[in-house]
């Protein structure tokens, strides 16, 4: 049922997502270097075990609240809108800007992750989430990624449990790529599974190739308690990790781990389960349409992006799909949480 607009704005006076943490005041000059640098020290820990918690890294309590918040559109501290769907104990989190997922909890645990270096006002595209890479996957003729992560997209419909959103050209897209389409996307927070479908139409006479993906990020409690299964073994993939162009290589393992920079791209693998043992979770990438590869990427080591609290496991169409005018394409992705 839609929301009345008095319950809308109430929401969105109410909201106070994705906040600051407050600054550590400075200490005073007469203090030795040691205990500055041991007060700072702290304040990090501190800073990063808040962020951990408040994203669900730590393993979900049996007594976390089902009803954290109302559904509705909100607006987060910086000025972003979002979209809040709630399902039973079930939250997702849809801004606006670049029509990205940013959150899927279940019982209180988060599957989806956004990186403790993004930002989130609109001064560029968020790092984390189910991020649109649209219409170009990576570099090319025009901007890394495409376009449709960093515009605002327009809700055209939305419930409780399902949101609309809806992407056209601007006079920001037609600079760098005047096609006449239509991208529609539509989350579902379903009883068992959150659901997203990408729509493609070609509004106009001629033919168009684009190339689409879900540039995914999902939470981790630490690297070394993730596997991630699927039908991975036998199949090629280009290593980007190697030389300056990436090198073909075949995967000889059943089941991925990660102890180094990954940055690989499997062609024809689009399956992938990952399996948290210190959670004691699972997560099904469920991919029905459209996406027919997999990209798994992780910048090893960077404490700045929150290296060991993340995997990006992308679903993604390489090959690009040439659309004729008046035809459409749709990619669709759910996701499905478990346990070991």
């Amino acid at each position: 049922m839609k929301l009345c607009a008095s319950i809308l704005l109430a929401a969105i006076a109410s909201a106070n997502a994705f906040s600051a943490s407050p600054i550590a005041n400075k200490a005073s000059l007469s203090r030795s270097t040691s205990v500055l640098n041991a007060s700072k020290n702290k304040d990090k820990i501190a800073s990063r075990s808040k962020w951990a918690e408040a994203r669900g890294y730590c393993t979900a309590t049996t007594d976390a609240p089902a009803d954290a918040a109302a559904a509705g559109l909100m607006t987060n501290a910086e000025g972003l809108e979002y979209v809040r769907l709630a399902n039973g104990d079930s939250t997702s989190d849809i801004y606006l800007y670049g029509g990205c997922v940013t959150s899927y909890k279940v019982g209180g645990q988060e599957y989806v992750a956004v990186r403790p270096d993004a930002k989130m006002d609109g001064s560029k595209p968020i790092s984390g989430g189910l991020s649109h890479c649209w219409p170009q996957f990576g570099p090319g003729e025009i901007q890394q990624h495409g376009f449709a992560r960093n515009v605002n997209w327009t809700v055209k419909s939305m419930t409780d449990t399902t949101v609309e959103l809806e992407m056209a050209p601007s006079d920001y897209t037609k600079e760098m790529w005047d096609k006449e389409f239509l991208c529609t996307f539509t989350v579902a927070l379903e009883d068992d599974k959150l659901s997203t479908r990408m729509l493609v139409e070609n509004k106009g006479e001629e033919a168009f190739d684009f190339q689409a993906a879900l540039h995914s990020y999902f939470t981790v409690s630490a690297l070394e308690n993730l596997s991630i299964s699927g039908s991975f073994a036998g199949k090629e993939f280009l290593n980007k990790m190697v030389g300056d162009g990436g090198e073909m290589q075949t995967e000889d393992r059943e089941v991925i781990t990660i102890s180094e920079e990954y940055d690989r791209v499997y062609k024809g693998v689009n399956d992938p389960v990952l399996s948290d043992s210190g959670t004691g979770k699972t997560l099904t990438v469920m991919n029905t349409a459209g996406y027919e590869d997999t990209v798994i990427w992780n910048p090893y080591g960077n404490e700045g992006m929150g290296y060991n609290n993340f995997v990006c496991v992308e679903s993604v169409k390489f090959d690009p799909v040439t659309l004729e005018g008046g035809a459409s394409w749709t990619g669709d992705m759910s996701l499905k949480a478990g346990d070991i």
